[in-house]
């Protein structure tokens, strides 16, 4: 039998592109024929050929002729992998009128209100309509998959980014951010709606009578941002903003807990880090973020503030229950895919879906 080639269709996002780095790294050591197909930029130009994949530029999704390009693209193709739903309404209209099965990964859950939420629900539909598999990373996503349409809609392992290693400088860390003799909550993300931080200002309410006061650092950058900011300054709340950080994990390590008060995309980096580190966690309970933390965090409502407030107030109270969820979070995060994995997993569908090709003979 031939080699097996298959078409990489990124639609833009970070994290799919680190996706597919590592996994055509690995379908390439196998002896797969790779072809990246992505918007062309000096990063993609370079990560993707080091990878021993095939780099083709292809227009924006905005762009008319993207469609035309995935389509030249996907010519000799046995099977196209595409990563999110823009890619895979693009890969789907490019396949249009041939044989040629279509795979998507749907890493994350995209949120939208009024028309730009009917807007996201059709290209979902789109998307997984068009698919013959679905790949969800997470068991949140395989279900919406299946009400949006999806034919086969499976839980995919999905590889995390390895941890940074953490220079472990507690002390110093506390003393620059005011937390000497207090306990220290760290937050970090992108400062979105749905993410949950005015809930968690509302939940610092409910500690900042205690002694001493616990402070809050919230890192990261968003359009909320100089609405939190205003908060904090009007409400005279003990939380430190300090913007974009780049040592999340140092930061984690000097912490006493972390705090996820959102409705999370995927599978957020300060909860990973937290767990990876030993750090207790408090989270609001998406689907996502079960399937990553399962028992080793402390899952409350999303949106809920006492709820919220209750939990840190136990934990900060409950020594012991702080070392149980640390050493839970370890082995949780020891227990997580590997890239290996990730890996073979996606190969043995693509096995399955041209296995038709193999008994036709193609050679």
């Amino acid at each position: 039998m031939s080699q097996l080639r298959t078409v990489q269709v990124l639609g833009g996002g970070a994290g799919s592109s680190a996706h597919v780095t590592s996994l055509a790294t690995g379908l390439v050591a196998r002896g797969v024929q790779v072809t990246v197909c992505a918007p062309a930029d000096g990063e993609h130009a370079r990560t993707f050929p080091a990878t021993g994949a095939r780099f083709t530029p292809v227009p924006r999704r905005g762009d008319p002729a993207s469609v035309v390009a995935l389509r030249a693209a996907c010519a000799d193709a046995d099977v196209v992998h595409a990563h999110g739903l823009h890619a895979a309404v693009r890969a789907g209209l490019a396949l249009s009128g041939r044989s040629t099965p279509l795979v998507m990964t749907w890493h994350h859950r995209a949120h939208a209100e009024g028309a730009r939420r009917r807007v996201l629900h059709l290209l979902e539909r789109r998307a997984n309509r068009a698919a013959a598999v679905v790949l969800g990373t997470s068991s949140e996503l395989v279900d919406r998959a299946r009400l949006r349409g999806a034919r086969d809609a499976r839980l995919a392992p999905a590889a995390l980014p390895p941890g940074r290693p953490t220079l472990v400088h507690g002390g110093k860390a506390r003393a620059e951010l005011g937390a000497v003799g207090r306990p220290l909550l760290v937050s970090a993300g992108v400062l979105a709606p749905h993410h949950g931080y005015h809930t968690l200002l509302d939940a610092v309410h409910g500690w900042r009578e205690l002694d001493p006061v616990p402070l809050l650092v919230v890192a990261g950058e968003g359009r909320e941002e100089e609405a939190l900011r205003h908060r904090v300054v009007d409400e005279g709340l003990p939380v430190v903003m300090t913007g974009r950080r780049d040592d999340l994990g140092e930061l984690l390590a000097a912490a006493d807990l972390a705090v996820v008060p959102g409705r999370e995309d995927g599978r957020p980096a300060v909860a990973r880090e937290a767990l990876r580190l030993g750090v207790p966690l408090v989270a609001a309970g998406s689907g996502a973020l079960r399937d990553l933390v399962g028992q080793a965090a402390e899952l409350v409502p999303y949106g809920d503030a006492p709820a919220l407030t209750g939990a840190v107030l136990r934990l900060l109270g409950d020594p012991g229950r702080r070392e149980q969820l640390a050493g839970a979070g370890r082995r949780q995060a020891a227990g997580w895919p590997t890239e290996e994995d990730t890996v073979a997993h996606v190969l043995s569908v693509y096995d399955e879906l041209a296995q038709p090709l193999s008994v036709a003979g193609r050679e």
